[in-house]
């Protein structure tokens, strides 16, 4: 089939991520002699520095990772609510209905540097000048900024010109957004990663783990936090149209760790997927896997589409009333066959418009009020997000970010594999630009996650104090037979696993190329998604029986999926899905990889 790219195979390593510099950068670490770990803690970093409106080191990253020799793991760089992050505090004393979707209310404890500094320091063979030195020479030196990064900052000038004055010192050289074709710098980043090494250098000497034990302690504690406490304590004007102070205290940012874990997992003719747990969204995947039937529908027929779409509602009205990391969540149950089967029996020949969580173990369903409201078509939130008699405005953030227009913020994702079969898949998000000032002595803002989590005691994503915000970040990493093949992933926020599902089965079901999975051929097969369940960010709305598709789709598929009731919008050619890729196969160690070609920024490098 025609492919926009072709499926790079070789046997030495493969990078994929959203960012062609971050997967050249991945890439030269591999030929310097690093490890699959060291590349992508280099990418990651320069994710940060050519996506900063996609993704900072104050936001967060989950990380799955299959090393050549061991288990899979789940390293969690999603940090929790801050002590003071009570629902008393932002409902009752601020008088908010929902986290507000920008400012320090929604800043959780940031969780990606120390994530990547576990990673490096568990696993990889580098110190941190070595990764760290290719992010510090695009910020010091400059690089030419996709169109997307001007365009955001465009979104957004007034606030930062009236209001977010640190922002604009930064992200306004000259008074202007930065434009493509131009260097663009950000001095004030190289210059807190460069006091950063020179401190972990000075306390650790030119012991590898001491240095980087020593930069997560100046991180945590040092002068890096002390900024990041400084700034969560300006009021700050935010999406309620109020100024407020955060809730981030020292004692919060030295307390807290990125952590490990077991992988969620589910086997599926023979592949074992494995996924964060259910303080992401990322059990929605094997969901929507355990909901198929034996026999599938050819590959994208009306048929097969009707099917992924009703079994993803039902999958993501169990990740509404079930998931978070405030109450215990009964995944065992929701995995189990015999629920499955119950589950599956619901998929008719028609769309469905209902919200229909299950009841796991015969327990009641958990939806938040604010969830039921808009399932049902009734709301007590007026058209500005005001909760009824109170003034407040709900939050906004990732997907749109209100003010002055509206912006689209998102994630970013990256995979890498090497010679000797170490594999990870990331995806960093979270400390866009356009959600918090820049903190001004370090060149970066803090996260919005807390904006994921509900103001209504008693459920699973409760904002909670020493709880993970519910998260939709979530990368992918798939076993044949017992050992790592495929790693995964994409941004996109609510439609991460509905995309990353349909790729899956496209790599999984149809004939190979060379050999090998046809990894190009499932990145660049139209895609979809439905919106026909709340959602994760503000408005937290709904379009029940909606299934939105490329125009690329037969349209003959478009004409039977409106015969049978679905609310179908026909989008751009290449508008869904943003796929990155790599691969293994196990009996000739050849590698592969492939990238997404929308939005014309993602690449694969790798020989």
């Amino acid at each position: 089939m025609f492919t926009t790219r072709p499926t790079l195979q070789g046997t030495f390593g493969m990078v994929s991520s959203t960012h062609w510099l971050a997967s050249q950068s991945a890439m030269a670490v591999l030929e310097s002699g690093g490890n699959a770990y060291d590349a992508a803690v280099a990418a990651g970093f320069v994710l940060h520095v050519v996506e900063p409106h996609l993704n900072g080191p104050a936001g967060e990253v989950p990380i799955l990772l299959a090393p050549a020799e061991g288990p899979v793991r789940v390293l969690c760089g999603q940090g929790v609510a801050p002590a003071g992050a009570t629902v008393a505090h932002y409902r009752d004393g601020l008088g908010l209905a929902l986290v507000p979707g920008t400012g320090p209310l929604a800043a959780a404890v940031p969780g990606a540097f120390d994530a990547w500094m576990l990673l490096l320091r568990d696993h990889g063979t580098l110190r941190p000048a070595d990764v760290l030195k290719y992010a510090i020479g695009y910020a010091e030196d400059g690089h030419a900024p996709v169109e997307r990064v001007g365009a955001t900052v465009a979104a957004v000038r007034e606030l930062f010109e009236t209001e977010w004055t640190s922002s604009a010192e930064v992200y306004l050289p000259g008074g202007a957004p930065p434009a493509p074709g131009e260097l663009f710098r950000n001095p004030r980043l190289a210059a807190t990663w460069r006091r950063l090494l020179a401190e972990a250098e000075a306390a650790g000497g030119a012991d590898r783990v001491a240095q980087i034990e020593a930069a997560r302690a100046v991180w945590r504690s040092g002068f890096v936090a002390e900024a990041l406490v400084r700034q969560a304590a300006r009021p700050t004007l935010d999406t309620s149209g109020e100024r407020h102070t955060g809730t981030l205290t020292a004692a919060d940012l030295a307390g807290w760790s990125a952590t490990y874990e077991d992988p969620v997992t589910y086997d599926w003719r023979g592949w074992t997927l494995c996924k964060a747990g259910p303080w992401s969204q990322g059990p929605v995947l094997l969901q929507q896997l355990a909901l198929l039937p034996d026999t599938l529908p050819p590959y994208g027929s009306a048929a097969y589409v009707h099917l992924l779409v009703e079994g993803c509602k039902l999958a993501m009205a169990d990740r509404e009333a079930w998931y978070g990391d405030a109450a215990d969540v009964p995944l065992e149950e929701l995995l189990s066959a015999a629920y499955n089967a119950e589950r599956r029996a619901l998929v008719g020949a028609e769309a469905s418009y209902e919200l229909r969580p299950g009841r796991p173990g015969g327990r009641e369903p958990r939806l938040a009020a604010r969830a039921r409201e808009v399932a049902s078509g009734a709301s007590a939130y007026d058209a500005q997000g005001i909760l009824a008699g109170t003034g407040a405005a709900a939050g906004a953030g990732e997907p749109t970010v209100a003010r002055n227009g509206a912006t689209q913020g998102d994630t970013c994702h990256l995979d890498v594999v090497d010679r000797w079969g170490n594999m990870v898949a990331a995806t960093p998000s979270g400390g866009w630009l356009q959600a918090n000032p820049v903190v001004p002595e370090l060149g970066f803002p803090l996260g919005t996650r807390l904006q994921m989590a509900w103001l209504e005691e008693g459920l699973p994503n409760t904002l909670t104090p020493g709880r993970r915000p519910r998260t939709t970040l979530t990368p992918s990493l798939a076993l044949r037979d017992g050992v790592p093949v495929l790693a995964f992933g994409t941004p996109g926020g609510d439609q991460q696993d509905q995309w990353q599902l349909h790729f899956f089965l496209a790599a999984a079901l149809r004939d190979p190329v060379r050999g090998g999975l046809d990894l190009q051929g499932a990145v660049d097969a139209p895609n979809w998604h439905n919106d026909a369940f709340p959602g994760s960010f503000y408005p937290r709305g709904m379009r029940p029986g909606s299934v939105t598709l490329e125009s690329r789709a037969d349209p003959a598929v478009v004409a039977e999926l409106r015969a049978r009731g679905h609310d179908v919008t026909v989008g751009e050619p290449w508008s869904e899905g943003r796929l990155c890729a790599v691969a293994r196969d196990p009996r000739t160690g050849v590698l592969s990889a492939a990238a997404n070609p929308r939005g014309m920024q993602g690449y694969a490098v790798g020989r």
